[in-house]
């Protein structure tokens, strides 16, 4: 049978394959009104529709779990019971095709409230539905952002309950699993970098004060999360800065400390912390990130970043490289990639009788 199409367990909880959705912003949410932040048709449509194709495992966008969270003001949120009203519609018919729905629970930190991308993703103001961005630290994100306000302790306190707040609304809006992201250059990942976080309390400067944060959000969405469902980190392993930024060993050590604290998988991307840096992009260059990791922690893996076609899928997760692999762009462009795939590896995948025709 092909690896990439064996169910997989973590917890309570079987995914049917390894094929999995990661989050991807569309950008396509109310901005004010009282269906602010809310899933609409766009939503149901476009998660259905990899649902139907056969993925085992999507995980809906960045959420954020409080208005100042959000990247832009049209991205999902999770704050209030209009949203999870909402999103409800969505898991049950994610369900209904055999599909597990995750969903990542984000703050976007200094670099929130921003256009969408194909409006150049520039900064907005208040004018545009925006607001004033915070940090760890009083240090913009690239030439043209804002300074940020930084945290206080309160106010670092804060967002970890809403974090936990924006879980216990997850799992009543039908999720199975939840994503903390810790990535892509948001406020998880600015108080994990030195590169961002110049902090001079308890939450910045050593290792340990810089990972304190993420720890204690964790802990927090980890105590209202039920013991039976998995919960993902995401991080980006690296910064690709020649120095003063996280690294892949610190990736690899953080890795044991997520184990220690409840985290089930750890979902291994890259950059965004910093702007102008160079990324070496081709086929799977963030994969051995994630192998790294595997190898040396017991912490399951999933995999992402240029990985398009079938074989070169099937042999990350056959070679032990990572235990799931997840397609984004590969995903927009071919809902049915899964079903595709299957037929090509030999693999068995859930197919809609109202599909049967196409099998």
């Amino acid at each position: 049978m092909s690896a990439l199409f064996e169910p997989y367990a973590l917890r309570e909880v079987t995914i049917p394959n390894r094929v999995w959705m990661p989050p991807m912003c569309q950008y396509s949410a109310a901005p004010e009104g009282p269906d602010t932040g809310a899933p609409n048709d766009w939503h149901f449509a476009h998660y259905g529709a990899r649902a139907a194709g056969g993925t085992g495992l999507i995980v809906v966008e960045a959420t954020g779990v409080s208005p100042e969270g959000r990247i832009s003001p049209w991205d999902l949120g999770i704050w209030n019971d209009t949203q999870v009203e909402a999103f409800r519609r969505i898991t049950r018919f994610l369900v209904s095709q055999g599909t597990v729905p995750a969903i990542q629970l984000a703050h976007a930190g200094r670099k929130a409230s921003t256009d969408r991308p194909w409006k150049g993703g520039a900064p907005v103001g208040p004018d545009s539905y925006g607001w004033q961005p915070v940090a760890p630290s009083a240090i913009p994100f690239a030439d043209g952002h804002p300074v940020p306000t930084e945290l206080t302790v309160d106010g670092i306190q804060e967002v970890v309950g809403q974090f936990a707040d924006a879980a216990r609304r997850a799992l009543a809006a039908g999720f199975e699993i939840a994503e903390i992201h810790g990535a892509h250059g948001y406020l998880i990942n600015e108080f994990l970098s030195p590169h961002s976080n110049h902090r001079t309390d308890e939450y910045g400067g050593s290792y340990e004060n810089r990972t304190r944060f993420a720890l204690q959000v964790v802990d927090a969405v980890r105590a209202v999360w039920p013991q039976d469902k998995p919960l993902f980190f995401r991080i980006s392993a690296t910064d690709w800065l020649e120095k003063d930024g996280w690294t892949a060993d610190d990736t690899v050590r953080f890795a044991a400390d997520l184990k220690a604290h409840g985290i089930d998988l750890l979902d291994v991307s890259t950059g965004g912390n910093a702007s102008g840096v160079h990324i070496p992009v081709g086929p799977g260059y963030q994969v051995p990130f994630a192998a790294r990791v595997k190898a040396e922690t017991s912490l399951p893996v999933a995999a992402v970043g240029l990985i398009t076609e079938a074989e070169q899928a099937e042999k990350i997760v056959a070679n032990d490289e990572a235990d799931a692999v997840l397609l984004g762009r590969e995903l927009l462009r071919n809902p049915s990639w899964a079903r595709h795939a299957a037929r090509e590896l030999g693999g068995d995948v859930h197919v809609p009788d109202q599909y049967h025709r196409s099998v």
